[in-house]
Order: structure tokens, then sequence, then C-alpha cells
């Protein structure tokens, strides 16, 4: 039988609603610390998106789940290559009119998860508690904890970059950039990039297979990451889905946690991590690119403060419109719903 998710993916209205939350994930991706997972979360697409995600990995047959990922995935990819430069300048330039903007989309998706998870039972409320706390600390050591700089470029180290590059890809809340710093295989990952990007320059065969080993061994932990871990949110939301819901909210409220929008660009200090690696000279401060400058909090002014409420409240109207967008077809009022654990 066809899931609620499956039938809905085909409802016109539905497909603009993933059309969008497709664009909103694109723009997430090049916003530092914003996770595309959230973006979908506050579009209200995440549960049918990841249901379809699942069932690609399966190979399946049916034509809806490859329809919803295209209706994703097309519009999130050239959202990527039409705005990468738009967004890039106006997060460097004007940091708190995107940060606030993209807040207010954020907390703008917290209706329509808490209207999937009606009637809220207890444990949900604790799971959404919980999961918020989690976001919550994970904002705080982002922000007082150096990255690792010693995680090496072996094999071994770089699967388990791509895996947890494509968790973060899947789950909400959780930055892809960070988790590779944390691993201490920021660095490894791009420098694989390049070496394979140089080899594929040079035409040279045997440069082109040693330097692809390192990208193959990212590229099967991004694989078997989207495997597991869309099928585990696809299994839990079906089994217990209240309590997942409940932590899905919490992670989509305690993402804003590191979007603190009044935070100024600074030079890197003598000693200080960027991009994974030390600085040990004024002189590789000073050439560091602006967009890998630390940040640091500022007081704002009085019409910071004002502009940044307005565009909070703007963005947070907006995803609660999305949300409300082709409600009558939303995939969570079919009929077909899983039944939420208590």
């Amino acid at each position: 039988m066809a899931t609620k998710h499956e039938k809905c993916s085909l409802n016109p209205v539905f497909v603009g609603r993933l059309a969008i939350g497709g664009i909103l994930m694109g723009l997430a991706n090049l916003v530092p610390g914003i996770s595309g997972g959230t973006m979908l979360l506050a579009a209200g697409v995440y549960p049918a998106f990841v249901e379809a995600v699942a069932a690609a990995t399966t190979l399946a047959r049916r034509i809806r789940p490859w329809l919803v990922l295209a209706c994703v995935g097309i519009p999130a990819v050239l959202a990527i290559g039409l705005l990468a430069g738009t967004v890039r300048d106006g997060v460097l330039q004007h940091r708190w009119i995107a940060y606030s903007l993209f807040i207010g989309l954020t907390l703008g998706g917290a209706p329509t998860l808490w209207a999937m998870l009606r009637p809220i039972p207890p444990r949900a409320v604790v799971a959404t508690i919980a999961s918020f706390a989690g976001m919550v600390a994970l904002a705080l050591i982002q922000e007082t904890q150096p990255a690792s700089t010693d995680g090496g470029g072996g094999l071994g180290g770089l699967f388990v970059a791509g895996f947890a590059g494509a968790a973060a890809m899947v789950l909400p809340g959780v930055s892809g950039g960070y988790l590779l710093l944390v691993l201490g295989q920021y660095v490894a990952v791009l420098d694989a990039i390049d070496a394979f990007k140089g080899a594929v320059r040079s035409a040279e065969l045997p440069m082109i297979i040693e330097a692809g080993w390192p990208l193959a061994a990212i590229g099967i932990g991004v694989l078997l990451g989207i495997v597991l871990v869309s099928n585990v949110v696809r299994w839990l939301l079906a089994r217990h889905r209240a309590i997942t819901l409940g932590v899905l909210l919490g992670l989509l409220l305690g993402a804003v946690a590191g979007l603190w929008p009044f935070r100024g660009a600074v030079l890197p200090e003598v000693g200080s991590v960027i991009r994974g690696q030390t600085i040990a000279t004024p002189s590789e401060a000073e050439a560091v690119e602006l967009k890998y400058w630390p940040t640091e909090i500022y007081t704002p002014s009085a019409g910071q403060l004002v502009g940044a409420v307005g565009l909070v409240l703007v963005g947070g109207l907006a995803s609660i419109m999305l949300g409300r967008f082709g409600r009558d077809g939303d995939p969570d009022d079919s009929e077909d719903a899983p039944a939420a654990s208590a």
C-alpha cells in the first residue's frame, strides 16, 4: 500500500512545497552553521523527504520517491548554483540581516511540526526538551572549543568524515562543516577534493587513480550515511512517530542557538585555528580570506535591533505561510498516517 507521503507527492500543491523546501535547503547549505534538514523541517516536508530518500536507497521502482527527490534536489542545486555568490556576500557583509531572516524561517516551521504532533503525549515533550538542550550544548561547544586539527587524512578517517557529513545532511540542526572540524577531517576532505581536481587536470591516469582513492572513501561513507540515517529516521517516524517528531521539534528550536545575528568578522590572531589549521604568524593571519575570519559578538545599534526583530517576524511569517500552503494535501492529514506512539 502506498504510504501517505507517496500519495501526496503527486499533489501539485505539495510539489510546490517540496520545491520551496529544496530552494531553502540549497540556500541553507550556503550559510555557515545552518542545516539543510532544518529548512526542510521548516517547510513541513522533512518526513516526506526522509521517506523518499529511504525508499530510493532500496532502488524502489515506484516513481513517487524519485519525484519527491527531484522536486527537492533540482531546486536545491539551482539555488546553490545561481545564488551562491549573492548569499555568500550577504552573509559576509550583512550577517545580521541574513541570520535574522534565517532565524525567522527556522522558527516559523515550529507550528507545522506542532500540528503534526497533536495530540501531544508527555514523552514527546520530554524528547523536545532533551533535543533542544542538546542543540544548545552543541552551539556552546562550537563557540568555546577550538576545532580539532589532528584527525589526519587516512582512508578510515575520510570514510568517517563522509558518513558524518551525510548524517548532517539528513539530520536537521546539525552542521556538516562543524562535524568535519570536530573530527579533524575538514582540511583532509578539502585537500582530497583539490588533489583529485589537480589530477584530472593533469590527464594522467595513474595520478587520477591515486587521487581517487580518498574520494572513494568519502563517497562510500556518504552513501552509507545517507542509507543508514534515512532508513533509521523513517523507521523511527513509523514506529515512534510522536517521540521522533518531538526530537525534530527540539532540533528545530535549538538550531537558532548558533545563529545569533550580531556577530562581526575579526582578523584571526596568531594561535587561532582556521579551517583546521593553526595560524603561526601575523602574515598567515592577514592572508586568511574574509569568509574564513572568526566572528565575535557585538552590541547592536537600536536600528539593527529593530530591523532584526522585523526580519525574524518576516521570515517566520513566510515560513508559517509555507506550512499552510497546500495544507489540504499535507501528507500528515492522510488516513494512512502511522499511529503516533504515546
